[in-house]
């Protein structure tokens, strides 16, 4: 323990002082080294793993071990064997990351779509370079690019590659640094040459003439959006939407997922389906599994009988990973700075660091042509008096006065003094020097056409598109990633089928939803002991079925995403369909397809509200919105109405009241209390609600009346007992829950 205070141990330091010494050498480094792509398209660790591969040459010999390769490596990058590992298995082709792979592969690579296939160790695959590598390394050995020292300064390695065509735009990155990221998708390699060239030869080129879309080494859907991409090639900053292809097998009645959006894995996407399935989102499926093997991706879904394979995917594009969003962020470094970039400042930038890349070549390729010509301008001279040239070598004495002699003897300086002497004796013939000395000629016309090439922007320009039309030819493949236009998306609607259906209510809580022609064929319905139905609906499949409970809820169902039921079953359970609450029970169903007209809602203590079917319709796709209607009183009665109707209120068990909805005004809110339709005496009750048509009488026009609230007119004993008023509980019983 030291002897000095713990107060003393203490240092007062600038918290913005000790972050700029400390953290930022580090968040520069991460930024710089490790995390974000430069104008190669390329990491740090991508480049000295494939650099290494280059020296070992790789490009052009036969696969060795993949251990060989990481062991080398490591002389470059120093993190470890296993981070050099994996960064070599996504550059693979066997793991399907790149749409063009740098390295050609032998062995299990895992695949980019799994998440649990993993990959096998290096010491079990083998890797080479692929032919697109090429391209990659033209020229890196004529000073193309800066050459800097490793780590531990014992090798050089390169600072970027001399690539021929934008990478940047081909090869897929996503990369987290401190503070920023970047996350580049892949495009078509074919595609990215030909707007390339539109971009040299016309600079405000419309990009989505040539570059179509993203496309992606897993296929899939890309659901076009003009103004998305024009967004994302301006800016550099977007998203898009890739969703997954199927097939559907007839005879199987299974669906085949062939191809998946990059962004996600087999694993997730049927994980999710399976949560799906298990809280009873999903009825139409029977099975899923992963079906995956050498000849590709496949995940199968066996379908219940009946259902609809098209509108079942568009579910699961909505509800799964099979449609993901892929967010750009186009965030490379431009000379060491990070610059989030639309594809024409992309382009700019790249076009610039080529072009360097060429001056540099050229230069390169001229300085050695000079050389050579001062060569053979000196080997010229001696073609005047070779025996000269050889009288001088004999008469000297010390193998050290031979270049100085011979530079006095022809007037040439050391270099070629050197080459001279080094000319083998048999090449001291005039044949031989006359045919060296007729590659002068040769060589200073090639020197200025070099020097030509090297003085012009424009020639320079036109190298790099003889470049990129050789690349699009050699190397360009199809698109991988299937373009969805908006016009060719079928809409929701358009995928559900039509037809009639009849909807069942039971006491205990129970559905049914049978179709037509189903129900006409049928006997009676069958019903759980001691329940009975409650209300029957007439409807289509294209509905939207709203399901009112006693606890002022409702809850809004797709009428195609409810079973159908044979009139012989006895149907879903509502509190484990709906997820109801303890003691929740559904009193009343309402159906609609454009939320027309109104609900008339009718309560104990004499009020009835009018509602427009309208507030229950949202934007959103909610299943369960609160506070349905008034909690202020005992519901009696509720009915769906288009059009204003006539209906008689019934007071306890003697007096009626006859209206029309025409006179309650519309209220604005859900659970409005409602307006007081008759008047009430001490502990009497609004005790039925009946359509004027369903109500037996010989003159309901007697109980009719023009203003409210109002008392009613007393009920003759005979109309009591025809409309089944006699038994006040039965009232009761019969009328608190709806009916048409």
């Amino acid at each position: 323990m030291s002897d000095i205070p713990f107060s003393n141990q203490i240092t007062e330091q600038n918290i913005a002082f000790t972050l700029e010494i400390n953290y930022m050498p580090y968040a520069m480094s991460v930024i710089i080294s490790r995390a974000i792509p430069e104008m190669d398209g390329l990491k740090p660790a991508h480049r000295k793993l494939l650099y290494t591969m280059y020296k070992m040459g790789l490009l052009n010999g036969n696969r060795i071990k993949s251990a060989d390769v990481v062991g080398q490596t490591m002389r470059l990058n120093p993190h470890g064997d296993q981070a050099i590992y994996e960064t070599l298995v996504r550059l693979t082709r066997g793991n399907d990351a790149l749409l063009h792979p740098f390295i050609d592969s032998k062995g299990n690579f895992g695949k980019v779509y799994s998440r649990d296939m993993a990959y096998a160790a290096s010491r079990y695959t083998e890797v080479k370079l692929t032919a697109i590598c090429s391209e990659l390394f033209k020229d890196i050995d004529k000073n193309t690019v800066d050459m800097i020292d490793n780590y531990n300064n014992s090798m050089k390695e390169p600072l970027l590659f001399p690539t021929t065509f934008p990478n940047l735009l081909v090869t897929p990155n996503q990369g987290i640094a401190v503070g920023m990221a970047s996350t580049a998708c892949s495009f078509n390699l074919k595609e990215v040459c030909e707007a390339t060239i539109a971009y040299i030869k016309e600079k405000n080129c419309d990009f989505l003439t040539y570059l179509k879309a993203p496309d992606f080494s897993t296929g899939g859907q890309l659901l076009y959006n003009a103004d998305e991409l024009k967004t994302i090639y301006a800016t550099g900053r977007g998203s898009f939407k890739v969703r997954a292809k199927y097939l559907y097998d007839s005879k199987q009645n299974c669906i085949e997922i062939t191809e998946i959006p990059y962004t996600t894995t087999i694993e997730t996407i049927i994980d999710k389906i399976i949560m799906l399935i298990k809280s009873g989102k999903l009825r139409d499926i029977n099975d899923v599994r992963d079906e995956t093997d050498l000849n590709g991706l496949r995940v199968t879904l066996d379908l219940k009988r009946g259902a609809n394979p098209d509108l079942l995917m568009y579910k699961l594009y909505e509800m799964t990973p099979l449609c993901d969003s892929f967010n750009c962020n186009f965030n490379f470094l431009v000379a060491g700075r990070p610059h989030t970039m639309g594809i024409a400042k992309i382009l700019t930038e790249w076009i610039a660091f080529r072009s360097e890349c060429i001056k540099r070549q050229v230069a390169f390729d001229v300085q050695k042509k000079n050389a050579q010509a001062h060569l053979l301008d000196g080997l010229a001279i001696i073609l005047l008096d070779i025996d000269k040239a050889i009288a001088i070598i004999r008469a000297t004495e010390q193998d050290s006065q031979v270049i100085p002699n011979l530079m006095t003897g022809f007037e040439i300086d050391k270099i070629q003094a050197e080459f001279i002497a080094e000319i083998k004796l048999r090449n001291l013939n005039k044949e031989h020097i006359l045919s060296r000395i007729k590659e002068i000629e040769n060589l200073k016309k090639e020197i200025a056409e070099l020097n030509n090439l090297l003085s012009s922007e424009k020639k320079i320009e036109g190298l790099i598109v003889k470049q990129l039309k050789e690349i699009a030819k050699k190397y360009g493949k199809p698109r991988r990633t299937e373009i969805v236009y908006e016009e060719e998306k079928p809409e929701y609607d358009e995928l559900i089928e039509d037809y009639g259906i009849k909807l069942f209510l039971t006491q205990h809580n129970y559905f049914k939803k049978i179709t037509l022609a189903s129900l006409r064929s049928a006997s009676e319905q069958y019903l759980k002991d001691g329940d009975e139905i409650a209300q029957e609906l007439e409807t289509t499949n294209k509905s939207d079925i709203l399901f009112f409970s006693n606890n002022q809820n409702v809850y809004k169902v797709k009428a195609h995403e409810l079973s159908e039921c044979k009139a012989s079953g006895m149907g879903e359970f509502l509190t484990n369909t709906l997820g109801l609450q303890d003691g929740e029970k559904i009193v009343f169903i309402a159906a609609t397809t454009d939320y027309d007209g109104d609900i008339i809602f009718a309560f104990v203590n004499g009020k009835i509200a009018k509602i427009s079917m309208d507030l229950y319709s949202t934007k959103a796709n909610r299943k369960k919105l609160v506070n349905a209607y008034s909690d202020k009183s005992k519901l009696v009665y509720a009915s769906h109405i288009r059009v204003n109707t006539d209906f008689i209120a019934i007071r306890d068990k003697d007096k009626a009241l006859l209206f029309n909805t025409d006179l309650l005004p519309l209220s604005s809110s859900k659970n409005a209390t409602g307006t007081q339709v008759m008047t009430l005496r001490k502990n009497s009750k609004l005790t039925a609600l009946i359509q004027a048509d369903k109500y037996v009488s010989d003159n309901a026009e007697y109980y009719r009346t023009e203003k409210l609230p109002t008392g009613g007119h007393f009920i003759s004993e005979i109309e009591r007992i025809k409309n089944g008023l006699k038994d006040i509980n039965r009232i009761q019983n019969s009328h608190i829950r709806p009916f048409d």
